[in-house]
């Protein structure tokens, strides 16, 4: 499975393979044709309250990363196609965030590689 996480403000690249934000709000100062977006699954992404808390919270990443998972169960379907075209072919999955290890793509990378399995 091949799947890279990237800050959505980096430099989109050809070998980013199929590109998706994965985050409920657009980020700011991105336009669509900057962002060289192949889907926009904000439904995956933690929910309105998950994201405020976490906002809060920050420094309780194990319970981000344990509420947002048990989020995620209730997507499973609409995500396995997702952990499928990351068996054929390079995956990123674009945030805004700008903590690299702390972010709802980690989390999402994590789970799609159960998917996969």
């Amino acid at each position: 499975m091949s799947i890279e996480l990237k800050r959505i403000y980096a430099s989109a690249s050809s070998a980013d393979g199929y590109r998706v934000l994965v985050d409920r709000l657009w980020p700011r100062g991105i336009s669509k044709d900057e962002a060289q977006l192949d889907d926009w699954i904000k439904d995956v992404a933690p929910s309105d309250e998950l994201r405020q808390w976490f906002h809060d919270n920050s420094s309780e990443w194990a319970e981000f990363r344990k509420r947002y998972l048990a989020e995620l169960k209730d997507h499973r379907e609409q995500l396995r196609p997702l952990a499928e075209k990351a068996e054929q072919k390079r995956v990123t999955l674009l945030y805004a965030a700008t903590d690299n290890e702390h972010n709802n793509a980690v989390v999402l990378k994590e789970y799609l590689g159960r998917l996969g399995s």
